[in-house]
């Protein structure tokens, strides 16, 4: 069954998040299309897809590698985020569904259990659940699709501490939720750019200029798993 050219995209991206792929090294499609399974084809359209995003560029003589972004190209995506979530907030404010009500009310009540049981890997994908629905709840999907990529893109490049107090971070979850249920979108918007801002303070680059660049590739923690790939 031939897999969908986005769903190799997506295995692609996630392994260059993960630091599968290191930054500098070399994506050929006879490699890309053995290890997941796959004709050069979708392999070469999401190696496209991937360059659009800043995660490949092609260089001559080497063909395609992973980028090596600058710590600017950092700031500016952490900038960028931090205008468009509190937009995102505040559109979800004035186009939220109930639906998309119950689902962030689910991850804040989720979300403050596993704070008070200090549950720090839950949280940390409750919370990229949690913005990823606020985004979808603005009812712009280019919004939706621009925050996906600054997330990947900030998850890629730095390395985030744990709140000190992630009681209080689930607080301001319940807070902006409270805010987008009453329609109120200026408070919307001030609560996650206080949040947002919060938030960067904890970032951390992963790595700083310069380096080499290898051909090899790291062995994943995780296989890739060609099942959820086909679905």
């Amino acid at each position: 069954m031939r897999i969908p050219a986005h769903s190799v995209c997506t295995a692609i991206r996630d392994d260059i998040v993960a630091g599968v792929y290191e930054r500098g090294s070399r994506l050929t499609e006879e490699l890309l299309a053995r290890r997941y399974g796959v004709s050069r084809v979708p392999v070469r359209e999401a190696l496209r897809t991937l360059e659009a995003e800043g995660f490949v560029v092609t260089r001559r003589h080497a063909g395609a590698c992973v980028a090596e972004p600058t710590e600017q190209e950092g700031a500016d995506l952490l900038e960028m985020r931090m205008l468009l979530e509190p937009l995102g907030a505040s559109r979800a404010a004035q186009r939220r569904t109930e639906a998309h009500l119950k689902v962030l009310r689910g991850l804040v009540r989720l979300g403050q259990e596993r704070a008070r049981r200090g549950n720090s890997e839950d949280l940390r994908s409750l919370g990229g659940w949690f913005h990823e629905t606020l985004a979808q709840a603005s009812g712009s999907a280019a919004m939706t699709s621009m925050l996906t990529q600054l997330r990947h893109k900030i998850a890629w490049m730095y390395a985030v501490e744990a709140p000190a107090n992630p009681v209080e971070s689930w607080a301001e979850h319940g807070a902006i939720v409270d805010a987008v249920a009453r329609g109120d979108n200026e408070r919307a918007r001030a609560l996650t750019a206080l949040h947002t801002e919060r938030a960067t303070v904890a970032h951390r680059l992963r790595f700083t200029g310069g380096g080499e660049r290898p051909d090899r590739v790291r062995n994943s923690q995780h296989p890739v798993n060609m099942t959820s790939l086909r679905h």
